[in-house]
């Protein structure tokens, strides 16, 4: 741990630090009711009062943890066309926003497999997908690293005609992917947080010391990730859904050469189904 404010301590500076919300914990407090007795309570009922919160205040924007290139390759290289996207659908209030779309761009690397499975509804080749607010496009072909073999560059072509927004064309796919502009895409820091320990009252097994309890992923750290021209100028704390990822937080480390980011919780409770 860092100190009492490390983002998983239970701890108002920890919650602070790693993106809660005093109305959160309000609501928390207000789901488990009040008792003078001892009582252990899950933390997915907090967490859950923090999804409620943040899906209602909080800017969606684009953030890649772990990119992949790709090329449009019919795109034309020097242009650059201005998407306009939708803050925050429950709250029309805060407006909308514009970001760059380019030739090349960044997707998620879960986001493409050579050879998917059935019900896989991303990128693959052959495989359309829609590029969220932009375009339909299709996987042409792609380019493995010599050494590794890992696929490094994805090839794909696009349908002028079927621009979000537009009634040109009538085509439609199942799946839709978040990306960032290659050419604009800022480079930022993640740290991805989770629960500090992988049992619900580690302090309570008898015989057994709680440093057994120990979740080693309660955090990792992603170096190279690309988020939207747009979160450049987000301060310390400030809070955003990265679409289809997850909330997260501004951290106090940030800075305007260096971003970086708590993830505050995941779009969904994972460990529900881990523990079935």
């Amino acid at each position: 741990m860092s100190g009492w404010d490390d983002p998983r301590m239970p701890t108002l500076c920890g919650l602070r630090r790693r993106g809660y919300t005093p109305e959160a914990i309000r609501k928390f407090i207000d789901l488990i009711g009040y008792t003078k007795f001892e009582a252990i309570n899950d933390v997915s009922l907090l967490e859950h009062a923090i999804r409620e919160d943040l899906n209602l205040r909080t800017s969606r924007v684009f953030g890649v943890l772990n990119p992949l290139k790709v090329i449009i390759t019919n795109y034309p290289e020097g242009k650059c066309e201005e998407v306009e996207l939708i803050n925050n659908p429950e709250d029309e209030s805060v407006g909308k926003r514009v970001v760059p779309f380019c030739r090349e761009l960044y997707i998620e690397q879960d986001d493409f497999m050579e050879n998917p499975p059935n019900k896989f509804f991303r990128l693959a080749p052959e495989m359309e997908v829609r590029l969220k607010g932009a375009y339909i496009i299709r996987c042409e072909g792609f380019r493995k690293d010599d050494k590794s073999g890992e696929v490094i560059e994805v090839h794909c072509t696009y349908d002028p005609s079927t621009r979000s927004g537009g009634h040109a064309s009538g085509k439609k796919v199942k799946g839709t992917l978040h990306w960032v502009s290659a050419r604009h895409a800022v480079n930022a820091e993640v740290r991805m947080y989770d629960r500090l320990f992988n049992h619900e009252d580690p302090a309570g097994q008898k015989d057994e010391d709680y440093r057994e309890f120990l979740n080693p992923d309660s955090l990792k750290i992603l170096k190279d990730c690309k988020v939207e021209p747009s979160l450049k100028s987000a301060k310390h704390l400030d809070k955003f859904q990265f679409q289809r990822l997850g909330y997260f937080c501004v951290d106090y480390d940030s800075t305007e050469d260096h971003l970086v980011f708590n993830r505050t919780v995941s779009l969904k409770d994972t460990w529900a189904k881990i523990n079935k």
